[in-house]
């Protein structure tokens, strides 16, 4: 079709030049009537992308949480509220501190507010060399420098974050994204002050966003699994009302018989890992090519769906990680 237009298009403009001579039309020639279409749709897609974007207001507080079993406190975030458009979803989350973090769905097109409140104790005292504050960066969506979750020292402008940073203190901190079109995807968000200028995902300060196309398809359960070096840590979706359970290491997924469901995988931690669902297979994505096992990386995603049939396990076949444990259940009712 780019072929065909562009070849009328040389053909209009040998033939124009052909007759340079002639008078001047004032009528619009093919070439400009193409440009205007092409403007029109350009601008039809635009407004159909704001007349579906969503005002987001959130916050989260990151708190301390569960013992490690080795005398470390974890790190958790959990949802304080979050509004739509002025509509309030808090209910759709955990009441509690969770690791993983609370998933926030969102559609191409939105813009987010998000602030963040420390409330993991003496938070507001200075410590040279150590930062208190916690942030949140996220992946995958716009925002400007000022949002960027991270200490002085890596964005040269400020401490951006919630508590006693190494140079500056806020009590909350405030993001701005933007939900661009094009950022459809599933992205992980996580701390990055905390302690250092890495952050503190490793004890527990991690999450997801999904990003949905506008007019995309709809699941009956979304299941987000985060594959860390010794375990499987995630969450269960219900699709029509959105709430989250069953928050914690290797859950037990759950699915009616014939629905379909969607998984996104994001690796942390440094393992290779090769996560397969037994007794299924889906598309790699972007391929026609049907697979039933893949292997992910560290900061990878892998998102896929499967019409559920059966009973299954899913595993992280390495040895080492399948040594350590880590496989759950995909029970189908």
């Amino acid at each position: 079709m780019f072929f065909k237009s562009n070849q009328l298009l040389s053909e209009l403009e040998h033939e124009e030049s052909s007759r340079a001579v002639q008078p001047v039309s004032h009528q619009p020639s093919l070439k400009q009537k193409l440009l205007k279409l092409g403007m029109g749709a350009m601008v039809s897609f635009l407004l159909a992308q704001s007349c579906f974007a969503a005002q987001h207001v959130i916050s989260l507080t990151a708190e301390e949480t569960r013992d490690d079993g080795f005398g470390n406190k974890l790190l958790a975030y959990k949802m304080l509220s979050h509004q739509i458009d002025g509509q309030d979803v808090t209910g759709r989350y955990s009441p509690d501190a969770t690791i993983p973090g609370p998933t926030i769905e969102l559609t191409e097109g939105d813009k987010v507010e998000i602030s963040i409140l420390n409330a993991i104790p003496n938070n507001q005292v200075a410590v040279a060399g150590i930062s208190k504050q916690v942030s949140i960066h996220v992946h995958g969506v716009h925002y400007n420098i000022l949002s960027d979750g991270t200490l002085k020292v890596i964005n040269q402008v400020d401490d951006e974050g919630a508590g006693a940073g190494l140079v500056q203190t806020y009590s909350v901190y405030k993001y701005e994204w933007d939900v661009a079109p094009g950022t459809a995807g599933t992205w992980a968000y996580h701390d990055h002050n905390f302690e250092t200028h890495n952050g503190s995902e490793h004890k527990g300060l991690f999450g997801a966003i999904i990003v949905n196309p506008v007019g995309g398809p709809t699941f009956a359960r979304e299941y987000v699994l985060y594959l860390g070096d010794d375990a499987f840590w995630g969450m269960e979706i219900v699709g029509h009302t959105k709430k989250q359970t069953k928050h914690g290491p290797n859950p037990t997924l759950s699915a009616k018989a014939g629905t379909r469901v969607r998984f996104h995988l994001i690796a942390l931690g440094t393992d290779i890992h090769t996560f397969k669902l037994n007794g299924y297979q889906w598309f790699d994505p972007g391929t026609n090519n049907l697979i039933n096992q893949v292997a992910i990386g560290p900061l990878e995603k892998h998102v896929f769906s499967v019409k559920a049939l059966q009973d299954a396990q899913y595993v992280d076949t390495n040895l080492t990680n399948r040594l350590l444990g880590m496989r759950g259940k995909f029970d189908v009712q």
